[in-house]
């Protein structure tokens, strides 16, 4: 089933593997062109040639989501190269889960950076577009944990998916008439992000992600969010393992 999705120019960060990477895989799949961007651009040009092979149609960009600059070169590069964007995805994330006790300012930091500002320069680089030909898609990804705080070690990346759900949901308010707004907010999904952490909590990540779902069933939920009618916007979607009570 390709409507809905069929041609839509669909930007994925953090599209060198784990959910961008099978997120792309699964909208190239059903006729979306993809642009997947990330700061590995060896491995980011490993699943465009995976894509490709498949017959997608698919471009990749090295991006850092921390440089606001950089962010606004992709999406321009994007429309450039494609002619339009209709759907941003801000997939990249960190999570290193750590008790605030420990304090290791360098992991606030960074989640501050790419979890939360990494978002905000997605939406300021494709608002002004989307607002210009009246219809777009904003995609954030935030967390269970950003609907219920994750504690103890998750409690500064609560704070920053908190920050991403709120976000989410006042941007619809403020221009849900004319863009469609999605928060998709997983749990234990099957990626690299459980090794994020390097702290005393690494064993627990570790083993808290064996009850992990793969990562297609989120991009399966990101594809229904996309097919939708224009006039349909689905704006949150909580998905976890069965066995996760979290």
């Amino acid at each position: 089933m390709t409507q809905g999705i069929e041609n839509k120019v669909i930007l994925i960060t953090g599209g060198n593997g784990g959910l961008g990477a099978e997120t792309a895989r699964l909208l190239a799949a059903r006729g979306a062109k993809v642009a997947i961007a990330a700061r590995r651009k060896d491995r980011l040009d490993e699943v465009a040639a995976q894509i490709a092979r498949q017959g997608g149609t698919v471009r990749s960009y090295a991006l850092d989501v921390t440089d606001k600059a950089q962010v606004e070169a992709v999406v321009a590069g994007v429309v450039a190269d494609f002619g339009r964007i209709d759907v941003l995805i801000n997939n990249a994330g960190l999570m290193p889960i750590r008790p605030m006790a420990e304090v290791n300012t360098d992991e606030w930091d960074a989640m501050i950076d790419v979890n939360l500002k990494g978002t905000l320069y997605g939406i300021a680089a494709v608002l002004p577009r989307f607002l210009a030909q009246n219809a777009g898609h904003i995609i954030n990804l935030s967390s269970v944990a950003g609907i219920k705080v994750f504690a103890p070690g998750g409690t500064v990346y609560s704070g920053t998916k908190f920050a991403v759900s709120a976000i989410s949901e006042g941007l619809r308010q403020e221009v849900g008439d004319k863009i469609r707004v999605t928060s998709i907010e997983p749990g234990a999904v099957e990626s690299d992000l459980k090794l994020g952490t390097s702290g005393t909590a690494a064993q627990t990540v570790l083993e808290f992600y064996k009850q992990a779902i793969p990562a297609s069933s989120v991009a399966h939920a990101i594809a229904f969010a996309v097919e939708q009618p224009e006039d349909v916007d689905i704006n949150q979607i909580v998905i976890r393992p069965t066995a996760q009570t979290f």
